[in-house]
């Protein structure tokens, strides 16, 4: 592959994303699906982008059904339930696996992520040099724009929170845009996955790094979302803190087992 150029993003080339299946959960993105399918074939013109909806009352998934109804690269999984965003990738990974792919991506779908960088994102998992491709907002050439204080104070403090108790050393475990080599998302055993909602983020980057993922970072410029409403919650946050203090508790807790057994 190219390498990246000086803004963080590499040239779409006419192959490029052949083997790469983008996972994209929606829930009323009417107003995004459309632009947004467009903006990543355009950065990935061999991909396959799977759109996860859950049911949206906004009509995404008879929207996405249409983009795929004329374009073969596009394909449509939908829910009858809304089941939270980490249940959605879920789904969606099974399907990318079930489907052949080598490198999975996961971003959002109301351009917060630019799908410019695709081509930055997944280079490093296609070189082989890493197994996980955090875009990070919270490494350095990373950036946030358009949020509030709160917000801020929210990110970054359930980034460097979990990356205490965890034991990380990833700078943004809170952030949704990922690339995955295949045979690294495989053997996370997504049964034990007990996260449904922005905990997800952290929780499926610990388990990678127990795994022995080699994890790496590259700066992106996160931007709030361009139309509709954000997902996030008090109830979200409050879940995140509970299940980063439940995985630190079990890793503890299975230590202390295996090293009964072993006396």
């Amino acid at each position: 592959m190219t390498d990246p150029s000086p803004t963080g993003t590499t040239p779409a080339l006419p192959g490029l994303g052949d083997g790469v299946w983008v996972i994209l959960p929606t829930y009323d993105e009417a107003e995004n699906i459309g632009p947004m399918s467009a903006a990543i074939l355009e950065a990935l013109p061999a991909a396959t982008l799977l759109v996860v909806d859950d049911d949206s009352p906004d009509g995404t998934g008879r929207l996405a059904d249409a983009i795929a109804a004329t374009d073969p690269r596009v394909r449509v999984r939908h829910r009858a339930l809304k089941q939270g965003l980490g249940r959605a990738y879920l789904d969606g990974f099974t399907q990318a696996l079930a489907g052949g792919a080598l490198t999975i991506v996961q971003m959002d779908a109301d351009f917060s992520h630019d799908p410019a960088v695709l081509p930055a994102l997944i280079a490093p998992v296609g070189d082989e040099s890493a197994d996980l491709v955090i875009g990070s907002r919270y490494t350095r050439g990373g950036a946030v724009v358009d949020w509030g204080l709160g917000r801020r104070v929210v990110s970054r403090g359930g980034s460097l929170f979990a990356r205490i108790v965890l034991g990380l050393g990833q700078n943004d475990l809170t952030g949704g845009f990922k690339a995955w080599r295949a045979a690294t998302l495989a053997a996370v055993p997504f049964d034990g996955v007990h996260a449904g909602g922005y905990v997800f983020q952290i929780e499926m980057t610990f388990r990678a790094d127990r795994g022995g993922a080699r994890i790496r970072e590259i700066p992106i410029t996160f931007r709030d979302r361009r139309v509709g409403q954000s997902k996030m919650s008090r109830r979200i946050v409050v879940e995140a803190l509970v299940v980063v203090v439940q995985l630190r508790a079990e890793e503890l807790l299975g230590r202390v087992r295996r090293r009964r057994r072993g006396s």
